[in-house]
């Protein structure tokens, strides 16, 4: 039932996530909060924290309606936009517990998590999306509403289903806002799922003091201003978005811009023009790409200039660290440099960063280095999905790009038992949704959560150094456990053995080896049906291949295979006397297959 609603006059005194928007609100009524791209009149579209509540309204009304007890779960099934966190904020606003889901992962990834939840209302984009989840077999009787935002050629007997268009307007109309339903700091916000050793995602549950302690510990250490603007592209299924993106420009009061695609990414850095980006190692890494692609291709003197530029840069970058003096002919040169070289690269990311933010994978030292030295201050940071998810950052004046930065205001970390990384604070998960068990091997009874990740603690600085386990993280952050994986794939026939990898790659790449008899068959199946050559043969295990792994989430898909009729052996070297694989023994053996593979664009795949 509504009750009444505590009016915090600063951040400080904010302890949950209704709050946090009900004190911007007021704050700073009149400020732009949100600017997205209106495709129907072509043109982007601000709007104010004031007219964005009102916005909010409708959806507090529409879900209100739908008459679900606080506490129950909505699933949200949607790209980034103002629809997505409309519905994330209509549901916090009703004691309700949002579950985001990745916009592109596979049918058979979601149908898991709508039942493992067990959400009551799924907000999706499409109905052909939610149709494709209902074909899983997935029993998803407990859903008692299902609103699509594109509702083009609605036409269904389930009730359940309406547009979303339909859904706002029928929402009963007032004269007053709708209070708010009172819910306390240590009440469950979210559920975000993350993929975990078992393969299938695992549901984190943070509170409300989980999500708000950190984004007040993370304003302590970067502070944002009003005038600032993000621009968000990562998935709000992310916690390092949703904290990082979402909820945290709401405490600066900063205004966020929603990239309209991946692929227009590059225009919508040009049009916008943001000061801060919070990103993931890859987007880094394809500008660094196409830097050197340029440099490869440059003249002689343009070749100088940039390789001048970056010398220069990184004794400034240095310098400013207090790890060494710049010269005065550094100094004199630098300003000529910047508006030459510097400022003409970095246009690439709209001009105006002051800021970027690299987190949910480790960054290469020559990617961050080429930024640091054109004078972008990225901060490398450390976190995981089950500290939400900030622990520790580099800051512009104490940045050491080697490390992950200093541990954050009023969180602990120690190192426990083979150097693994062990963090304690009111930023801790709540635990695993069903899963106490799985709580409890990572969480001590005393708060100390286990990361899996080894590490050094040096006056505070934290610098990662392995991983406990076997898990791969890509350079888009994704965590994967191969050997899942890898057991999935040699449950199909055609593969006798089988290899993932793709550790701080792009994507993922299989190598396997075939079945002889198996091959052949198959060899002559596509023959028949006049498909020849090694593009047909790639096509076809690439498509067994993600049937073999269509459980996990779309992330784990491998999109490039190499493949081979020659066994792994014992004797090779290449497997244990258990016939495991001896990983490190096979990445070298097929180093420079790896390495090639990495060199092309993956295939699409095809389903059969």
């Amino acid at each position: 039932m509504p009750g009444p609603i505590s009016q915090p006059q600063a951040l400080a005194e904010v302890r949950t996530l209704p709050e946090l928007l009900r004190w911007r609100i007021k704050a700073t009524p009149a400020a732009e909060a949100y600017r997205h791209f209106d495709a129907a009149v072509r043109r982007w579209v601000s709007q104010s924290w004031q007219e964005i509540d009102a916005e909010f309204e409708r959806w507090r009304r529409a879900l209100a309606a739908e008459d679900i007890t606080p506490g129950e779960r909505v699933a949200i099934l949607m790209p980034n936009g103002i629809p997505h966190i409309a519905m994330d904020q209509a549901a916090l606003s009703r004691g309700l517990v949002p579950v985001p889901m990745h916009a592109i992962d596979n049918p058979d990834s979601i149908a898991y998590i709508l039942a493992d939840s067990g959400a009551l209302l799924l907000f999706v984009d499409s109905l052909e999306r939610w149709q494709a989840i209902l074909a899983t077999g997935q029993p998803l009787d407990h859903l008692k509403r299902i609103v699509c935002a594109d509702a083009t050629g609605l036409t269904t007997a389930d009730a359940r289903i309406v547009g979303l268009d339909r859904w706002l307007a029928a929402a009963p109309g007032a004269t007053a806002p709708l209070p708010d339903v009172a819910v306390k700091p240590d009440d469950l916000a979210t559920i975000v799922y993350t993929s975990g050793t078992t393969g299938r995602p695992k549901g984190v549950m943070l509170s409300h003091d989980n999500i708000v302690a950190n984004v007040k510990a993370v304003a302590r250490r970067i502070a944002a201003e009003p005038h600032d603007l993000f621009l968000s592209f990562l998935p709000l299924s992310h916690t390092f978005e949703r904290t990082g993106g979402y909820y945290y420009p709401i405490a600066a009061g900063a205004c966020v811009a929603y990239a309209r695609s991946v692929p227009l990414l590059s225009e919508d850095l040009k049009h916008v023009r943001p000061t801060v980006l919070v990103s993931v190692p890859r987007i880094y890494e394809r500008v660094y790409a196409l830097i050197m692609q340029h440099r490869a291709a440059a003249g002689g003197v343009e070749r100088a200039m940039l390789d001048l530029t970056l010398a220069v840069g990184g004794r400034r970058f240095d310098a400013r660290q207090g790890r060494g003096t710049l010269s005065l002919l550094d100094r004199l040169a630098w300003p000529l440099l910047k508006r030459l070289v510097a400022d003409k690269v970095l246009a690439q990311l709209g001009g105006r960063l002051r800021v970027a933010v690299s987190g949910g994978a480790p960054i290469a030292e020559p990617v961050i280095r080429l930024f640091l030295a054109l004078g972008l201050d990225i901060l490398q940071g450390y976190g995981m999905t089950e500290t939400s998810p900030v622990v520790s950052v580099n800051t512009a004046e104490d940045n050491d790009p080697h490390s992950v930065g200093h541990v954050l205001d009023g969180i602990e970390v120690k190192l426990g038992e083979n150097d693994e990384l062990l963090v304690r604070g009111p930023s801790v998960m709540l635990g695993y949704w069903h899963k106490p068990d799985e709580t409890r091997r990572v969480k001590d009874a005393d708060g100390w959560l286990h990361t899996g990740d080894q590490a050094r603690i040096e006056n505070g600085r934290i610098t990662i150094t392995g991983r406990i386990k076997d898990i791969l993280v890509t350079s888009t952050g994704e965590k994967i456990a191969p050997v899942d994986l890898e057991t999935a794939i040699l449950a199909d026939p055609l593969f006798d053995q089988a290899l993932v990898v793709g550790e701080q790659r792009p994507f993922l790449t299989a190598l396997v080896v075939l079945n002889a008899k198996a091959w052949a068959e198959e060899k002559q199946k596509l023959a028949a049906s006049g498909k020849q050559g090694e593009a047909a043969e790639r096509a076809a295990l690439l498509a067994r291949i993600a049937a073999a792994v269509k459980a996990y989430p779309s992330y784990a898909t491998p999109r490039a295979v190499w493949w081979t009729l020659e066994p792994w052996t014992i004797a090779a070297g290449l497997l244990t006397p258990t016939l495991k694989n001896k990983r490190p023994a096979l990445e070298h053996r097929f180093a420079d297959e790896i390495a090639q593979i990495y060199t092309k664009k993956p295939a699409a795949i095809i389903s059969t």
